[in-house]
């Protein structure tokens, strides 16, 4: 980007002075920030993260004094385009996220518009309060965006949108000048509305979730001239909000789930409005699509058993008076024209269902024969025509020969909906077009609104002449020009529109010359819906992703910025150096490759695969970083030294010595505060004698390089326990190396090489019935995911998938295996990133629970996670994300037994915490 001593850009920074520091013009931000979760790119000349709400307010002056125009964005989990734009745009949620009071005789709170809904939750809690709206994303959204795009959630018809929840808003105009809505008046505005009563009376607020547009009915003055609800809604495009007072609600105590079965979803939405006098404060719809992605993607056991039919509702009644509540549960039950229905009184099961629906949401982008988007994402109509409006919207994609999973907001007539747009064929952007302007006439047609709830961004602005009078978008361009008369803010967005296929991520993809050469990377980096999971703390709930965003904060950071980083190096317009552009190595470089995006993605990023496979671009060919060659080739240097007598303690003698162990550290590109791990006087294969033989038959255990070279007593243990149990273990006596070390590093074709031998002798085995055990979790995770990955042709590697077992599987398949009695104890349980993640941890938590212990099991990753830790330049980084879980539940617990199976958490808890751990096996062979 060129950036001249006149252009607005520069005539910004100049007008910033020193606090031009806050503002990042280079192509990794400007990457980082061309999309949100929505189909559109538009990289920024810049972006801004103010620290305070003073520097947003001069922020925002200097760029509307420079003629830049503005985009403010909090979490960028916007499904429509309305976080993106081509000046600057201003990161709210970064730094500004204080919560400044909340006032429980008021239930009002004040807070900057970076605050996330959840951390607003949490701070309301010990009041009894809450903020009533609630969209999916609610642990990573701001509070500042969900009043941007009016945002509902599925509980709108008990606590509204976010304008029913808005008292008052601090702002600045286009104009620069800062209001308080709610205090300061606008008399053009109130001289424009009344000269357009009818107008506004007619076409405005006919019904909750007429979201589309400016909602000017709030303007009336049998409305009292609300100016904050008004402003809910306007999408950045004529004010940046820098304070905002929103109201709290409480809770009512009582609350029922009720669960009705239809033939069709499209019937039970003409059940809707027989049952809204019922007065349920949640009523969602799923059909049989929905039910069978989840139970495909989680077991049947995640779905259970339903009422009977091929759609479902599920009501939600809330009241003070446990009876009055059971009573209209009762009531809708006893009213619905449904095939079956049920009141479920089990908060478990009530929760179990409700999980269907959010499952299926996360899903429903990545469950059909093709990747599908949220073009058309939230359009809503009229309850009372919601049944008619499924039909046809069914009918219009089977037109059009399009797929998608519908589901909604029943309640509000709202409906979500996913679809397979062929955005990377020849006509795919004429095709997209073409669907979504017969979309939403259909919906005009039914008086409905465009967007039920996300708000028209880019993808809808261009729509709404379907639903509104050449009068009423004449008055939306007056509004405009009182708030922004220069057009700064959020252009493109709701007045003046840029064209619905203007700018579509996907299109631009289609013409890169990595879209022919390398279609199934650029299809896999591009399922990254920009939803923003990893941005929320999964850890807190026993996820894994994203521990380096843990401990930094930083976009790039994140499963979803280094995805959009690599959809950028796919487009090579703005990181045109393709595998080798340095703003992509920035952002892969602090990911751990710890997996935990493979299960917690709901898109299913593989991050650690994406990096893996960059990483091998990029040194194809080329002398490689010495790590690589120490770190990478780790296996091999461990069968060598442990090899030759007296080796291995020399090596030791030498790590241990200041000087000398610094020059080896350097040498191998390790970082200098870090320990090498001790390596072991002889193998653990070379330990295991003649095991006497077993009456249950023999057993491999597959051992891996981290615990055949280095000192741990896992191998040992699990010998000693499998013997116990009457089997026969046995080790290879030749070499057999997954090739962990070669794909962290990006040395894919020597990690072929590695898995391929190691295939062929390990496959026998299986073919003779003999189970497979491996000791190190990453390692056996290997043959579940990287090994297929990488050789999909080899049937050695097919044959050994999912047949190499953790420890806990095996015992599970063992009908006499009895978990010790531990009754009394404490247990703090570290799963590896990789088997939680590849794996699975469930068979580890049922021995564990079942031993009567206290069991704490901790998220997040240890922050070693193999060769990442102990890298130059990692250090940091490592330690950080220790401290964010594991080292605070160790510190916690001081006399509690400490199980981490991985070879790198054992080395993290000892070096960082000074904590002994033992494996599964450990455990079970000493009690």
């Amino acid at each position: 980007m060129t950036v001249t001593a006149t252009s607005p850009l520069s005539r910004f920074l100049d007008g910033l002075g020193d606090l031009a520091e806050i503002v990042d013009c280079s192509t990794l931000a400007r990457a980082l920030y061309s999309s949100d979760a929505s189909l559109y790119r538009v990289p920024p000349q810049a972006v801004a993260r103010p620290r305070t709400p003073d520097e947003l307010i001069t922020v925002v002056r200097a760029a509307l004094e420079a003629e830049l125009p503005i985009t403010a964005r909090g979490a960028g989990t916007s499904c429509a385009g309305n976080a993106v734009g081509p000046g600057l745009v201003i990161d709210v949620a970064r730094h500004l996220h204080t919560i400044h009071s909340i006032d429980p005789e008021a239930r009002t709170a004040v807070i900057d518009p970076g605050v996330v809904q959840d951390q607003l939750q949490i701070a309301a809690r010990p009041f009894g309060l809450r903020l009533g709206p609630d969209p999916s994303t609610s642990n990573r959204c701001t509070v500042g965006g969900m009043i941007g795009n009016n945002a509902c959630g599925p509980r709108a018809l008990g606590y509204g949108r976010m304008a029913d929840n808005v008292v008052s808003l601090d702002i600045i105009t286009g104009n620069g000048e800062l209001l308080t809505l709610g205090v300061d008046d606008v008399p053009e505005l109130r001289t424009l509305v009344a000269a357009n009563l009818g107008t506004i009376r007619t076409e405005f607020g006919t019904f909750i979730r007429q979201v589309s547009g400016y909602s000017l009915e709030h303007l009336l003055p049998e409305r009292k001239f609300d100016l904050p609800k008004f402003f809910a809604g306007t999408e950045g495009t004529l004010g940046v909000i820098v304070r905002a007072t929103v109201r709290l609600v409480a809770d009512a105590p009582e609350r029922l789930m009720v669960a009705l079965g239809y033939p069709t979803m499209a019937d039970a939405g003409d059940d809707i409005s027989n049952l809204l006098r019922f007065r349920p404060t949640a009523c969602e719809g799923i059909d049989r699509r929905i039910v069978d992605v989840v139970a495909a993607k989680n077991g049947p056991d995640s779905v259970g058993h339903l009422p009977a039919g091929d759609g479902w509702m599920f009501l939600e009644v809330v009241g003070d008076d446990a009876a009055e509540v059971r009573g209209r549960a009762e009531g809708i039950v006893a009213e619905a024209a449904a095939l079956e229905g049920w009141i479920v009184d089990d908060p478990v099961r009530a929760n179990e269902l409700w999980k269907i629906r959010a499952d299926g949401a996360g899903l429903a982008g990545v469950s059909l024969d093709d990747p599908a988007y949220g073009g058309w994402e939230d359009a809503a109509v009229p309850p009372q025509h919601l049944g008619d409006y499924l039909r046809e919207f069914d009918a219009l994609l089977e037109r059009h020969g399009l797929h998608g999973l519908p589901y909604g907001h029943f309640g509000d007539g709202c409906v979500h909906c996913r679809i397979d747009f062929p955005l990377t064929a020849p006509d795919g952007a004429q095709r997209y077009r073409d669907f979504v302007e017969e979309a939403a006439a259909l919906v005009a047609r039914f008086g409905g609104s465009m967007s039920g709830e996300h708000g028209d961004g880019r993808a809808r602005s261009a729509l709404l002449p379907h639903m509104y009078s050449p009068a009423a978008l004449g008055i939306f361009a007056q509004v405009k020009h009182i708030f922004d008369p220069r057009g700064l803010l959020n252009p493109g967005v709701l007045v003046d529109p840029a064209p619905v296929t203007q700018d579509l991520r996907m299109v631009a993809a289609s013409r890169s010359p990595l879209s022919s050469s390398e279609a199934e990377f650029v299809e896999a980096v591009h399922q990254c819906s920009g939803v923003g999971k990893c941005l929320a703390n999964t850890t807190a709930s026993g996820g894994v992703m994203c521990p380096s965003f843990q401990a930094t904060r930083d976009e790039k950071d994140s499963t979803r910025g280094r995805s959009r980083m690599l959809q950028e190096m796919v487009n090579g317009s703005l990181v045109t150096q393709g595998w080798r552009s340095p703003e992509v190595h920035a952002a892969l470089d602090l990911c751990l490759s710890c997996k935990g995006c493979a299960r917690d993605c709901p898109t299913g990023i593989d991050m650690a695969a994406y990096k893996a496979r960059v990483t091998h671009e990029t040194y194809k060919g080329r002398l490689r970083p010495r790590n690589h060659y120490a770190l990478g080739w780790l296996p091999r240097w461990g069968r060598l030294i442990t090899a030759l007598p007296g080796l291995g303690r020399l090596v030791n003698l030498v790590g241990r010595t200041p000087g000398l162990g610094r020059a080896l550290r350097w040498g191998a590109g390790v970082d200098a505060r870090r320990q090498i791990p001790t390596f072991a006087s002889r193998t653990a294969r070379s330990q295991l004698g003649k095991a006497p033989a077993g009456t249950k038959g023999r057993v491999l255990i597959w051992v891996d390089s981290f615990s055949d070279c280095f000192e741990s007593e896992s191998f040992a243990a699990m010998a000693q326990l499998l013997v116990r149990l009457g089997y026969e273990p046995e080790v290879l006596d030749k070499t057999a190396c997954c090739g962990l070390t070669w794909i962290s590093t990006g040395q894919l074709d020597g990690a072929r090489r590695q898995l391929t031998t190691a295939a062929a002798v390990l496959a026998p085995y299986v073919a003779e019935g003999v189970p497979i055990v491996g000791v190190e979790p990453s390692c056996t995770a290997v043959w579940r995911s990287d090994a297929p990955d990488l050789l999909p042709d080899d049937a050695n590697v097919a044959a050994l998938n999912g047949a190499v077992l953790t420890l806990a599987e095996f015992l599970d398949r063992d009908p006499d295996f009895a978990a010790p009695d531990l009754s009394g104890h404490t247990i703090v349980a570290q799963p590896h990133c990789h088997h939680a993640s590849v794996i699975g941890w469930a068979k580890d938590r049922a021995i564990l629970e079942a031993t009567g212990a206290k069991l704490v099991v901790v998220g997040g990753c240890c922050g070693l996670a193999g060769n990442f830790g102990v890298e130059r330049g990692h250090h940091e980084v490592s330690v950080a994300v220790f401290e964010h879980d594991l080292g605070p539940a160790v510190e916690a617990h001081p006399d509690a037994i400490v199980l981490a199976d991985g070879f790198s958490c054992q080395t993290q808890l000892t070096s960082l915490a000074d904590r002994p751990s033992m494996s599964l096996a450990e455990l079970l062979a000493t009690h």
